[in-house]
């Protein structure tokens, strides 16, 4: 009993190990036939000379230097394949179903299947492949195959619609650009799951739920539910297992729908994401738990040390890391690390934190405070899907939150009253690209530390440009004083705060550009001197910029009441420059 799930292993491994790497011939099409050009080549070879090249008309240096050599397999992702295709692997046993017929040993591999697929996928947020990672699971590549088995099949089935639904939101963001491979499907199964996949889940968790009372049950109670099967056949690890594959299924359940409620419009499901996201922390400690009770059966085949991925140490049965490589031609195989099984367990644990931060945040924040907000949860090094979700959140049908046009928000941030957010000037061309600068602002804000920062030195020269447009039509709102009405000195007022916010905003990304240096390590001390110098005028400009911004807000009348004597002038008297940047200085003296 404790070693038939090891022997199910060694099956499926003495069944591959049986199987050639190499297909014994290549399957031909209709009318193709196969010669052996060997001869050929090898009389090409000893005839050229030194410096000599072959060159025809559908053949030269350049097709020869894209061309992926053949019979490499560090180039030629076909050598490095155990199967010719899925169905292959299926006919020589390596994902049998059921996984075994003694019903302990199937329980128990099923449970090293889910713990495997998450480390799988741990390592696909990671920016690895889906098709060499969470599909690797042969299981997964043929849903139909698994309907005799309840629990792998429903386990099954909300693996893909997770996978399904973190591909679209990442799609949605583009935050990918630096984890290239994150959304590529590879014509893999995604298409075509839908919400029955959480019935067949709910369903299943019921009946485990059941076993698992029923076991806990006293003898004199049992009679009532003799009816009901155990969910295998030795009763001193009946409770054990029932609770290691309950907390599993209930985790899967509430991430899933942690996803479904950040894609809610306008933020409305961040409050119910929240408790979904407790409830998962919740059933990953017991799932940390239940690591005692898997590994107290020793039933061989483990693996061993800090690299195992199951919960057991036990191999996985019905994986192949090769299965899809042909589908990832004509690139070169890239070799892959799964991450461990803890290490997965870690990784979803800061997921969820993160989330959860993102759904904490207040939806009625000024664009300033998002921006701050934004930096310092870089600070804690978000992944890709956490990141993805932040933009979504705050980028919907272009507008912040989905509910607040661009250009309400950034007269918001530039201190004008508030009956100018309908004003008619938000239709220029000049204000336009400024709203869509504030947008891809956001953006590069949601991506990694490096490639944000590579980004903002780029966006950095369009905010300068539009705020040489700006001040040029502020002049020659200037220049044609003598016949404004009332609502041309409307926006008169609207160009010149919006010009002074764009000046403060330019400094402000020059200052986050300056200080992901630091992040990322780029300066030598050599260079400490220049940077801190180059912050401080960046950092003294900027404070400049926010005082001008409220005494021009003070100034204007934001309602028909009598504005206070004196209010200007106490704005200008009350002006310090921070602690922290007349600390610079010394900084820049030190260094």
């Amino acid at each position: 009993m404790d070693e038939g799930c090891a022997e199910a292993a060694a099956a499926a491994a003495a069944a591959m190990d049986r199987h050639d790497p190499r297909p014994s011939s290549i399957p031909s099409g209709d009318g193709s036939v196969w010669a052996d050009v060997s001869p050929l080549l090898e009389a090409a070879c000893a005839d050229l000379q030194e410096g000599e090249l072959i060159h025809g008309d559908n053949f030269n240096l350049f097709a020869a230097m894209s061309a992926l050599e053949i019979m490499d397999p560090k180039m030629d992702s076909g050598m490095v394949s155990r199967y010719y295709s899925v169905d292959e692997a299926i006919e020589n046993g390596a994902a049998p179903v059921p996984i075994s017929f003694d019903r302990t040993v199937d329980v128990q591999c099923t449970i090293d299947i889910m713990d495997h697929l998450l480390a799988c996928e741990a390592t696909w947020h990671k920016g690895h492949s889906l098709a060499q990672t969470v599909f690797s699971c042969i299981y997964l590549l043929r849903p139909e195959r698994t309907s005799p088995h309840a629990l792998l099949h429903s386990y099954c089935r909300i693996i893909r619609a997770t996978c399904k639904a973190v591909v679209s939101v990442v799609s949605d963001a583009r935050t990918h650009e630096e984890e290239d491979l994150f959304t590529m499907a590879y014509g893999l199964p995604l298409i075509g799951e839908d919400e029955k996949c959480l019935s067949m889940l709910n369903a299943v968790e019921e009946t485990i739920a059941r076993q698992l009372r029923a076991c806990k049950a006293p003898s004199s109670g049992r009679k009532v539910i003799e009816d009901l099967e155990p969910l295998q056949n030795n009763p001193a690890l009946e409770e054990g297992y029932c609770k290691a594959i309950l907390c599993r299924l209930r985790f899967r359940k509430h991430f899933y729908h942690v996803l479904m409620c950040l894609k809610r419009p306008q933020g409305r499901g961040l409050q119910l994401a929240r408790k979904h996201i407790s409830s998962c922390l919740s059933e990953l400690e017991i799932i940390r738990k239940s690591t005692e009770v898997l590994q107290s059966n020793d039933r061989g085949t483990h693996n061993c040390g800090e690299d195992k991925t199951t919960a057991s140490g036990c191999l996985p049965v019905g994986f192949d890391a090769s299965i899809n490589t042909r589908l990832s031609a004509p690139t070169p195989p890239r070799s892959i690390k799964i991450l461990s099984w803890s290490e997965a367990v870690d990784y979803f644990v800061k997921l969820l934190h993160d989330l959860d931060i993102i759904c904490s945040f207040s939806l009625d924040a000024s664009l300033e405070g998002i921006l701050q907000f934004m930096v310092q949860f870089q600070k804690s090094h978000p992944d890709l899907v956490s990141r993805a979700h932040l933009q979504t959140l705050l980028i919907q049908d272009g507008k912040l939150y989905g509910r607040d046009p661009i250009f309400a928000v950034i007269t918001k941030a530039a201190g004008l009253p508030e009956i100018l957010r309908n004003h008619d000037i938000q239709n220029g061309e000049c204000l336009v690209q400024l709203g869509q600068l504030v947008i891809n602002l956001l953006k590069i804000l949601s991506t990694n530390a490096a490639w944000q920062r590579r980004k903002l030195g780029k966006i950095l020269q369009d905010w300068r440009v539009i705020h040489m447009q700006l001040e040029l039509a502020f002049r020659q709102e200037m220049g044609e004083e003598s016949g404004l009405s009332v609502d041309q000195n409307g926006r008169r007022d609207i160009l010149r705060q919006i010009l002074i916010w764009v000046e403060e905003q330019t400094f402000w990304i020059a200052s986050r550009f300056l200080m992901l240096g630091f992040e990322l390590e780029l300066y030598s001390p050599g260079e400490y001197c220049m940077v801190y110098w180059y912050i401080y005028v960046v950092l003294i400009k900027l404070a400049e910029r926010m005082h001008h911004k409220m005494s021009f807000t003070n100034a204007i009348p934001k309602s028909k009441g009598k504005k206070k004597k004196g209010s200007t002038k106490d704005t200008l008297r009350d002006f310090q420059i921070p602690a922290s940047v007349s600390f610079l200085p010394v900084l820049y003296l030190l260094s």
